[in-house]
């Protein structure tokens, strides 16, 4: 039961009311900003590696899964139609870097085959994606 505040007195109770708004909030920006945390994609197991650099932003992407299937930007693509669809994002931008992410049990050769459609394509600068190995000695 409240007593009544007199005047002059200071109240000793916390309202707690704007805290948990700003949690509430907070927790509705985690659960809408997580899903998109996640890369959403082809399972593929990537070679290992000490070292790797990466800016996903500015680049296209190649992905090639276990079983030869080509993906740009995740979307699976006919390897006939590969070469036009880097034309067309490679248009004006030629200096965009082309990273091909091959699963470790494709063929090199499948690899060669579309670092040579990017180069027809007009890409200049080309990556290997690799995972990084977690227990390398530094």
């Amino acid at each position: 039961m409240r007593r009544p505040i007199k005047r002059g007195r200071v109240m000793a109770e916390i309202n707690i009311t704007p805290f948990t708004d700003v949690v509430l909030v907070l927790l509705i920006i985690f659960m809408i900003t997580t899903p998109m945390l996640v890369q959403p994609g082809i399972k593929i197991k990537l070679p290992k590696a000490n070292a790797a650099e990466t800016d996903s932003d500015k680049n296209i992407t190649i992905t090639i899964n276990s079983l030869g299937e080509v993906f740009l930007e995740n979307k699976h693509i006919d390897i006939t139609l590969l070469k036009e669809r880097l034309v067309a994002k490679l248009y004006n931008r030629q200096d965009m870097p082309v990273v091909v992410k091959g699963d470790k049990e494709v063929k090199y050769d499948t690899v060669i085959k579309i670092i040579d459609i990017a180069k027809q394509a007009g890409a200049k600068k080309f990556a290997l994606a690799v995972e990084i190995q977690k227990d390398a000695a530094r």
